[in-house]
This record gives C-alpha cells, sequence and structure tokens, in this order.
C-alpha cells in the first residue's frame, strides 16, 4: 500500500517540548494541530471532523465514552444527519435584555420581532424599549424568568462578573446565555461548573474574560493553555466566536470613518461628540 498524505491530525497532551518534534516528523507530510488538555470525554469533542487522533499521555481517558464521542465525531464529510440538532423557537420565549442601551435596544427590537416577552435590566428605562412592551425588572427576576438572556452592558467594576454562579443558578435549566459585550461580565469557571451539571441548553460567547492573546491570532497548531477555554468550547451546547460581532463592512468602514474624522478635529483644534472632557 502507498503512503498516506495529507491526513489532519489532531493530537492531545503536548507538553511544550513535544510540539517542535511532531511539528518536525508531520512536516510536509500532514496537517497538525496540537492541544496541551488531556483526551477524556469532556474534550474528545474537540476531535470532530479530524480523521486521525493522537493521544501518548498517561493522563488521557481512553474508556468506551471517549471511544464513542470520537467515533460520533466522524472521519466523513457531508454529514447531513440532523442527530442532536434539534432546535427551539424563539416565538413565545420570555427575553431578558441586560443592559438596554444603543446596542441593547437594538437586540430588543429583533426579538420583539420574534414575538417575545421582553424583560429589561437597566439603571434607567429606555423610552424605545418601552414601546416595545419590555417590562423592566430586578436582576434576580430577569434571570429566574428568562429563556434566553443576552448581555449588552459595558465592563465597569461593578459589572464585573455579574453572571456569576449566584446568577447562574437562578437561570432556568434549558435557558440559553449569550454574551457579545464583554468578557468579563461573566465568570467563565462558573460557567463551566453550571455546563458540567448539566444545565443550560445553549452558550453563545462572542467575547471571553481572557481572551487577549487568543482571540484574532491563529491557534491551530499551538493550542491554548487556557484550561477554562479549552473546556467551554468541549461543550456540544457551547459556540465560541473570535469576538468578531462587530467585523462587517459597514461596521468596520463606521468605525474608520470615525477615527478619520476624530484625526481631522483634532488636527483642526476642532472638538466633537468624541472628545473626552475630563470632569469639572
Amino acid at each position: 500500500m502507498g503512503s498516506v498524505t495529507g491526513v489532519e491530525i489532531l493530537a492531545y497532551g503536548v507538553q511544550t517540548d513535544e510540539q517542535p518534534l511532531l511539528e518536525q516528523a508531520f512536516a510536509g507530510r500532514h496537517s497538525l494541530r496540537t492541544l496541551a488538555v488531556f483526551l477524556d470525554r469532556d474534550t474528545a469533542p474537540l476531535a470532530a471532523g479530524y480523521p486521525a487522533v493522537s493521544s501518548s499521555s498517561v493522563n488521557a481517558v481512553l474508556d468506551a465514552e471517549t471511544l464513542a464521542v470520537l467515533a460520533a465525531g466522524g472521519t466523513r464529510e457531508f454529514d447531513f444527519r440532523l442527530d442532536g440538532l434539534l432546535g427551539r423557537d424563539v416565538h413565545g420565549m420570555t427575553v431578558g435584555v441586560i443592559g438596554t442601551g444603543k446596542i441593547g435596544e437594538c437586540f430588543a427590537r429583533i426579538a420583539a420581532g420574534f414575538g417575545t416577552e421582553l424583560l429589561g435590566w437597566d439603571i434607567s428605562p429606555d423610552p424605545a424599549c418601552l414601546a416595545l412592551g419590555m417590562t423592566y425588572t430586578d436582576l434576580p427576576e430577569l434571570l429566574t424568568r428568562a429563556d434566553l438572556v443576552s448581555l449588552h452592558v459595558p465592563l465597569v467594576p461593578a459589572t464585573h462578573h455579574l453572571i456569576d454562579a449566584a446568577a447562574l443558578a437562578r437561570m432556568k435549566d434549558d435557558a440559553i446565555l449569550v454574551n457579545s459585550s464583554r468578557g468579563g461580565l461573566v465568570d467563565s469557571v462558573a460557567l463551566v461548573e453550571t455546563l458540567r451539571a448539566g444545565r443550560l441548553s445553549g452558550v453563545g460567547l462572542d467575547v471571553y474574560e481572557e481572551e487577549t492573546g487568543v482571540f484574532f491570532t491563529d491557534r491551530s497548531i499551538h493550542g491554548i493553555t487556557d484550561d477554562t477555554l479549552a473546556r467551554l468550547v468541549t461543550f456540544p451546547q457551547v459556540l465560541v466566536t473570535s469576538h468578531q460581532a462587530y467585523f462587517t463592512r459597514t461596521a468596520v468602514g463606521q468605525i474608520i470613518d470615525a477615527t478619520a474624522r476624530n484625526v481631522d478635529d483634532f488636527a483642526a483644534g476642532r472638538t466633537s461628540e468624541n472628545t473626552l472632557v475630563p470632569k469639572s
């Protein structure tokens, strides 16, 4: 038989000193991705789609459950099965909007369009959200009643880990949590423990509290050393994106235009709504 070339390999439990040796061994022949985390039933979903998986660490747990997860991940493309993809209708949900500023208001309008009951939490009610039928309440009640919770508040000392273990405990077992605001709003360790307990039917994270040095970089070869993030992405109901909710041609163009105007104003000695003015 001829040698197999071009195989994508996922290697678990790779130590720092082992990585260059592995890369050298497969260079020019196969595609290698390495992970610092060990292979077990929680990390096995990371191998979905890889035809070859390597794990030589004594810390790996290669039991029947782990092997079943690996097998379910396939070595075949064009898998159009619906297994595990049964969704939920947004229509009729109670949606909790934490922070109803400009972005929170936009999200509320979208949610209202699906026929949802809107709950809001903020320092003061937003007239536009009230016009949509939003009911403002305290945070514990919002978390208890909402089927979907979406975060839209800034990260300040008062909101750091706003969604902590106690907040997560108040949420429904099948609730959905979405954070496209700032990573530090969510206690990631507490979130992992909540998911490990079999709670929350969906989590969408466009931000992560320790994303610096990870997001916006290619970690496919070097892997990540953040065990919390590594664990988060193993849960099938968790979707992590790399702080890209803003990343559209329109939004990036607006940022560039605003930057250019700010430079022009500075050069001309003008102030604008973007000028920082010290408190008197």
